[in-house]
């Protein structure tokens, strides 16, 4: 990777070789940034410099993308930020009408930016959009707690209660949300599924901003890392493997008041 530099708004100021993560960039008062030919191996274009380039003097060569300014610091009072983080609910009652597709798209173009190791971005997505392909992801998850019932997993004492309230109607799985989203990672990265979570956790608290709820879908996350079925029917490409899952969609109802939680606990040192 090599950097782009106008070297008439360049001011030699450093910043760039200061936030390199990798250390590589040369500066100085008296010569544009660049990063040695020997060294540009080590670049892992996490566009640190790019972004931290206070004249915008700095671009990444290769980049798809226009350059979009930052908010900066304090763009959103943290009183007003406090409370949409605190208000974020698990929304477990869902409206039956769809998210467009568009929506979606938006709410996963955020997550994208996620923070992931060694800017990896390992993450990529698996939607289902379908409600009857939602259920029926539900129902194997079933098939999986059936399962569950002859071994001593954990989980096998509280699979039978879990197992009558499905076949009495009562989906406690996917809590009949129109969609399900996965996060997949490849098999082969130990570290991806830490990305996988940053990344989801990401979608959970952009959705609210777009009318979406979300509920952390724990029963389907669980069965999708073993149920051969399940896998079968998610259907990954070849060498990626689910993360966890997420069910979405529009929330029924509207939360008024912020629930009281445990008080904040710190150890200093």
């Amino acid at each position: 990777m090599t950097i782009i530099i106008d070297p008439e708004s360049c001011t030699r100021c450093g910043t760039c070789s200061g936030v390199c993560p990798m250390g590589i960039i040369d500066a100085g008062e008296e010569k544009l940034p660049l990063i040695p030919e020997e060294k540009s191996g080590m670049c892992i274009s996490c566009g640190q410099c790019e972004a931290f380039c206070p004249s915008g003097a700095l671009v990444q060569e290769g980049g798809s993308e226009r350059q979009t300014k930052a908010s900066g610091e304090g763009a959103i009072p943290a009183d007003r930020l406090a409370i949409f983080m605190k208000s974020r609910r698990s929304i477990r009652c869902y409206r039956p009408d769809p998210v467009p597709k568009e929506t979606i798209v938006s709410i996963l173009d955020i997550a994208r930016f996620a923070a992931s190791g060694g800017n990896g971005q390992p993450v990529e997505w698996l939607v289902i959009h379908d409600p009857v392909k939602v259920q029926k992801v539900a129902g194997l998850t079933v098939d999986w707690m059936r399962e569950l019932t002859r071994s001593s997993h954990p989980m096998s004492a509280y699979a039978p209660h879990l197992i009558t309230a499905w076949e009495t109607g009562n989906d406690i799985i996917c809590r009949h949300a129109p969609h399900l989203l996965f996060p997949h990672i490849p098999e082969t990265n130990p570290l991806a599924s830490t990305d996988a979570i940053i990344a989801l956790t990401h979608v959970d608290i952009a959705a609210p901003a777009f009318g979406v709820g979300t509920c952390w879908a724990g029963f389907v996350a669980a069965a999708s890392s073993t149920y051969q079925p399940l896998q079968d029917m998610l259907d990954l490409p070849e060498g990626r493997v689910p993360a966890y899952a997420m069910m979405f969609g529009y929330p029924r109802y509207k939360p008024h008041y912020i629930p009281r939680r445990k008080s904040l606990k710190v150890t200093w040192k």
